[in-house]
């Protein structure tokens, strides 16, 4: 059940009618029984590994709360983190490992591979849960002793399969101090469902099917032209589709009462890959630098250990995003031009200079040329892309000319909520404002919204 689904609005008007017609106590349950309903739609059977981490980590943090500091709170810590690192190895890197030990071994890749299938979203409830049993161990997290209520923190189905990835102290805070969203909450919940909407099927579908055809056979598509077209349409495609999915996601949360972070902030306008990091899936990047980076001794130990901390946390980053080298290579490459930047001294600034349209620039060719890594099927295939982007041939650019200048329209509208802010003013509009960008926004879906087989958000695979 996709979010942009006519199934999943239908589920969304039931759950929410139910929500607020029963009294307070029942909501909980009501929530608890929608996530797992929703889950259960893709996978009915995997509802069980998510039942069975939450009973391992409610467990572990109840021990810990019972036990003083030591080797036995310590002994909690280490069962919980072992069975989310040990699921989520099995499910997502067992195939990657054991390819990789049978081409040591001289055998054949898929010698020693299992028929495995990964539960969707497992890599985001799993670090969900994870920052949880942390941050009780650090003092930081008072422990939830109703399990109903921890239950929900882990399956609440706006966040589910793709984050964000949301803070226990954050999301209970919502819980025990619930109060109904007031209007302007309602009319900004309801704005963001429908520009996800918008992001996702009128552009992000829509360079899907560029992205496709291009990287399903690079060499069909000669020239540097077609290379780059190719490319920064994926570039698109992955922006508006997760900050879609992120902006819905925030929306149905608030229309029910709950007030997620932040997930992305207008990253393609970043002058560094620094501040890129800042402004791309900004609840992942924060939870890679407080529970990675940062015990790893972030930047406190001299510049060399700085730059093999940065290079550490974004190759694990890599790697949590897939199980192929590809995904490696592409958190190393964001590793090595994080140190760079430090070695520069490149710092984030407030002001906007005359040259700053350049950096923003070469920064987004930079984003770009890491992402041929994240969506090429094989490293063989990155190695082609990236050698085609400096060929001396021509080729012919793989947009439509209305795709270009819809781009350039987006960009405006970026450019404009960096400097005047005005997404997060509209509640606040006149009503005829306010209903007017509704408008708009339905007419550009119903002009050019994507209308063929669902195409599932990119990040549902992680």
């Amino acid at each position: 059940m996709l979010f942009h689904t006519p199934q999943f609005f239908a589920f969304f008007v039931v759950v929410l009618v139910l929500f607020y017609a029963l009294p307070r106590p029942a909501r909980r349950w009501i929530l608890l029984a929608a996530s797992y309903f929703f889950y259960m739609c893709w996978n009915a059977k995997f509802v069980l590994l998510i039942v069975a981490l939450t009973a391992i980590d409610y467990t572990a943090a109840m021990w810990m709360r019972r036990l003083p500091a030591g080797s036995k709170r310590k002994a909690a810590l280490v069962m919980s983190l072992a069975a989310n690192l040990g699921f989520l190895g099995f499910f997502k890197y067992y195939n990657f490992l054991a390819g990789n030990l049978a081409w040591v071994m001289a055998r054949p890749f898929d010698a020693f591979a299992l028929h495995i299938i990964l539960p969707m979203g497992i890599s985001f409830h799993t670090f969900q849960s994870m920052s949880y049993v942390i941050d009780v161990y650090r003092g930081e997290q008072e422990v939830i002793t109703n399990v109903v209520d921890y239950a929900l923190y882990i399956a609440f189905f706006p966040q589910l399969v793709a984050g964000p990835i949301v803070r226990a102290r954050h999301f209970f805070a919502d819980l025990y101090d619930w109060r109904a969203p007031d209007a302007r909450e309602i009319l900004r919940g309801t704005l963001l469902v429908v520009f996800g909407l918008l992001k996702k099927l009128a552009i992000a579908d829509q360079f899907a099917r560029i992205a496709d055809v291009f990287f399903r056979d690079p060499a069909a598509h000669p020239g540097y032209l077609a290379a780059w077209s190719g490319v920064i349409a994926f570039s698109i495609q992955i922006f508006f589709d997760f900050s879609g999915y992120t902006d819905m996601a925030i929306g149905l949360a608030q229309i029910l009462g709950f007030h997620f972070p932040e997930n992305f902030r207008r990253p393609y306008l970043a002058r560094s890959i620094t501040e890129f990091w800042r402004r791309w899936h900004i609840s992942l990047s924060t939870w890679l630098r407080d529970y990675l980076y940062i015990p790893l001794g972030g930047n406190r130990h001299g510049r060399w250990q700085t730059y093999r901390n940065l290079m550490l946390t974004m190759l694990l980053g890599g790697l949590w995003h897939g199980a192929s080298w590809n995904f490696v290579i592409w958190g190393g490459y964001h590793g090595a031009l994080l140190s760079l930047e430090r070695i520069l001294g490149i710092r984030e600034r407030q002001r906007w200079s005359i040259f700053d349209p350049l950096r923003v620039a070469l920064t987004f060719a930079l984003a770009s040329i890491s992402w041929i890594f994240f969506r090429a099927a094989t490293l063989r295939d990155s190695v082609y892309i990236l050698r085609r982007l400096c060929s001396g041939a021509h080729g012919h650019i793989l947009w439509l000319h209305w795709q270009l200048w819809f781009v350039l329209a987006a960009l405006v509208l970026a450019v404009l909520e960096e400097s005047y802010g005005w997404f997060e003013r509209l509640p606040e509009a006149p009503a005829w404002v306010y209903a007017s960008a509704i408008a708009v926004c339905l007419f550009c879906l119903e002009l050019i919204g994507f209308s063929g087989r669902a195409v599932p958000f990119v990040y549902f695979q992680f």
